[in-house]
């Protein structure tokens, strides 16, 4: 394998592997740790199917099945992202993935299936790096506060419950994800590294502050994970595929396309239940 930087805080692309075919535990390893460095890994030119992606997640975890989005036939591992006029993204957002349950995603994959001529492209930011980007001051008022993040924010009844069907699934999910609360600080459970752990998807309110004060930081914070030194964008190709490391990264699909169409398959590996252990990178000036 070789390994291309391509931003200073997040991003490589992946040359050398066919993963395809079935990845040797020496593979397997290597990518864990080109993760655990870049974040999100890229690959070109990947033509892979669901049973694949499927099999090709499952080295590296357990995995979640969605409870509102469609799959793929008989590969319930595998959601179908397929967006277009007539069902327009709602991901158009930064967001962590399934931060909505008490375990949220380790990781993700992510196969371009069909695209739209031009527009799609997707932007990672790195929470870690945000983070390290705060002030001592504010890290520290950070680290003891808690936030909630509530399953209805992304999946309202208006969009995920228009049909008999769909409402049944949907008042399920809703019953069985609750809002939970997560440090708004975490602390990467293999590299100990500190990242902000709130997202604009899913994340609702700072339970020990006030509602203007939550608000007020919330606000920030959102701003902040964005900005353009933070982020790496990838411009899809047909059987592209991404990886990256959930649990220190947050994403945008950007909504610029329609009326065409785009198609996505992402297999979500699940995670741990996220936890903030202090320590001396927390409350020091260091640069990634």
């Amino acid at each position: 394998m070789e390994i291309q930087i391509l931003g200073p805080a997040l991003g490589a692309l992946i040359h050398g592997i066919d993963l395809t075919r079935e990845i040797t535990n020496a593979q397997r390893d290597e990518l864990h740790a080109a993760l655990l460095r870049h974040q999100v890994l890229f690959f070109e030119n990947q033509p892979i199917t669901p049973q694949q992606q499927r099999a090709l997640a499952a080295r590296f975890g357990a995995l979640h099945i969605h409870p509102v989005y469609r799959h793929v036939p008989e590969v319930p591992e595998i959601i179908v992202l397929d967006t277009d006029d007539d069902n327009p993204p709602d991901n158009d957002n930064w967001h962590t993935d399934i931060t909505f349950t008490e375990a949220p995603a380790q990781a993700a994959i992510l196969s371009a299936q069909h695209l739209p001529p031009t527009g799609g492209d997707t932007l990672w930011a790195s929470n870690s790096a945000a983070f390290e980007a705060l002030s001592v001051p504010y890290r520290r008022l950070l680290g003891g506060l808690h936030a909630e993040h509530d399953f209805l924010k992304s999946f309202p009844a208006w969009r995920f419950a228009r049909t008999p069907e769909e409402r049944v699934r949907w008042e399920a999910a809703r019953d069985k994800h609750k809002p939970v609360l997560h440090p708004v600080i975490r602390t990467h459970p293999e590299t100990e590294q500190q990242a902000l752990f709130v997202n604009e998807g899913f994340t609702t309110r700072i339970v020990e502050l006030g509602a203007s004060e939550s608000d007020a930081v919330l606000r920030q914070l959102f701003a902040h994970v964005a900005k353009p030194e933070f982020v790496v964008r990838w411009r899809w190709k047909r059987h592209d595929l991404a990886f990256w490391d959930n649990r220190i990264t947050q994403h945008y699909a950007c909504a610029n396309y329609l009326p065409h169409r785009r198609v996505m398959h992402r297999a979500t590996v699940l995670g741990e239940k996220p936890f903030y252990r202090p320590s001396p990178v927390s409350t020091a000036n260091t640069t990634s």
